[in-house]
Order: structure tokens, then sequence, then C-alpha cells
């Protein structure tokens, strides 16, 4: 007979270990942050020992609880893909993936019925978000993240690479010049970026690039880059933004790059749980998206997958 402390007290340590946090280990459980912390007490009385330190502000763990911390994470993810196989035995091939609002319209979503005919059998629920999900703990498979690696430890493929320049509409009513001084007063487009860790491309930054004194300039920003990239095909200014979502507008004709630099954007990058792997949907999906992103690289200049 195996001899282990109660489960509830190894999840609630798995689950703050995994958060680095007693408060989020506590909403993710559906329970008080006091239940956690005795929780974890309980499983340190048992052992002898230690698992965090525990100080005003933050908790952090101890040695012996780094030591232990990724065998109970692969155990949980274990447990996870047991009853992820049972939920493909009674609901089929079906997998979830989440991606920014952003990169759900403008390339996943344009793209995703060559994948249904292709795997007619296989289904693909979307959740269009700019939140980071947790895959350990939520119900998605894949997600497709941009920015630096998160570090997590999640299986990780390179999907695109991107670069940053002015873009605008060419359509009636737009100004339509390549020239940035063209701009002056109006508005030049930016939005918010969620993840404020980065060190994100700038309008200040492009300006300076270009040799272009940005006091000259009038910023307008709006709150998330969907909305601004449809502000930037409705004419009301230049948006500095990914080359991945306006390149197939520029392609066309719809839109137009400004003269100028490019800056150095981020990488989409294809996560999922390692042990989850073996989800045949995810295999088919995770191929596709690479000969998508491929084909898409090699069509649009400035990319590479």
């Amino acid at each position: 007979m195996r001899k282990l402390p109660p489960l509830n007290a190894i999840r609630a340590f798995e689950a703050a270990a995994r958060n680095r946090s007693f408060t989020a280990a506590a909403s993710e459980l559906c329970v008080t942050v006091t239940a956690v912390s005795h929780q974890i007490r309980h499983l340190e009385d048992q052992i002898g020992q230690k698992l965090f330190e525990r100080t005003p502000r933050a908790v952090t763990l101890t040695l012996l609880g780094e030591r232990l911390f990724p065998a109970l994470r692969e155990g949980f993810d274990r447990f996870a893909e047991a009853f992820d196989e049972l939920d493909e035995n009674s609901s089929g091939d079906t997998l979830t993936v989440t991606t920014t609002r952003a990169f759900a319209e403008r390339w996943l979503m344009p793209r995703l019925s060559r994948f249904t005919r292709a795997f007619p059998e296989l289904g693909v629920n979307v959740e269009g978000s700019d939140a980071l999900v947790d895959l350990r703990t939520a119900n998605t498979d894949v997600a497709i993240r941009y920015g630096m690696p998160a570090g997590d430890e999640l299986y990780s493929l390179p999907l695109l690479d991107d670069v940053y320049h002015p873009t605008v509409a060419t359509g009636p009513g737009s100004v339509a010049s390549s020239r940035i001084e063209d701009y002056r007063p109006g508005p030049l487009l930016t939005y918010k970026w969620h993840n404020r860790s980065i060190d994100c491309p700038t309008w200040a930054k492009w300006l300076r690039a270009a040799g272009k004194p940005d006091e000259d300039y009038r910023l307008s920003w709006i709150n998330e880059e969907s909305l601004a990239l449809h502000a930037l095909e409705r004419g009301f200014g230049p948006l500095l933004c990914s080359s991945v979502m306006v390149s197939e507008g520029i392609q066309d004709g719809r839109l137009m790059r400004l003269d100028g630099p490019d800056l150095k954007g981020f990488s989409y990058r294809i996560a999922y749980v390692p042990t989850r792997k073996t989800k045949r949907a995810i295999g088919k999906f995770t191929d596709w998206l690479r000969s998508e992103a491929s084909e898409f690289a090699s069509t649009y200049s400035g990319l590479a997958a």
C-alpha cells in the first residue's frame, strides 16, 4: 500500500508552487487562502520540513519544495491526461485552442476552414482572449502565444516571427502617403499592450530610429490590438503594428507601409502540455499550423517560420 499524505494537501501545494501564490492557488481550487495555507502547513507537518518561505509580500519554495514540485506537477499532468482520454472516447477528437483576439481574427480564423476540410473528423474550439491561460488547469489544449517564452515548461514550437512598421489604409478618404511627415498633426494610432513586462515596439522608438522628432506627432491610443487594426483599415491614421497582421492587406493594396525602418518584434509560438501530445487532434492541429505558417512566411516577405 502506498503511504501518501492527504490528496487535498498535495493539490494545495502543487497549485501554490505552480502559481507561486497562495491567493492564485485558492482561486484555482475554489477555496479560501486560509484553507490553502492550512493544507500546506499540514503537509509540512507530515514530512517534518518547510516547503515554502513565507514573507508579507510573497511566498517562495524552499530547496525541498523545488525538488518536490516537478514530480507532483508531472503526476497531476498524467491524471489530467488519463481523464482527457476518457473525454476523447466519449466526445470524439476535439481540441480547444486559445490565442489573442487579434491573431484569431486576422490569421487563424481565415485559415481554419482548410483544417476542417482536411480533417473533418476533428473538431476545433477557439477562444480569443488576451488573458494568459494556464494550460495545465484549464480545459484548453493548445495556446498560440506571442512575446517572450513564458518559462513555464510547456512544450513550445516556433510558428512565426514578425517585425513592426507603420501602416496606413489606402481607401477613399485616406491620405495614403508613405511619408510620416504628411500625418502631422493628425494622430498616430497605438494600442495598449497587456503584457507590460516586455519591451514592446513604440512610436517613440520608431520615430527615433527614423530620425524624426517625436514631439511633432500626437498619439491616439486604443485599448486592444484588434480594435486598433479596425481603426487603421477605416483610415483613422497610421498604426505601428505587427507585419503578421497586415502583410495580406499590403499585398492586396488595401494597406500601405510607410517609409522608414522596421522594429524587431517577437515570436508567435505554439504551446501545449507535453503529456497531452498523445491526443490525436493536438498532433494533427499543431502540424497543420506549422505548415500554414511556413506557407504564409514564404508568401509574404520579411517573415520567417
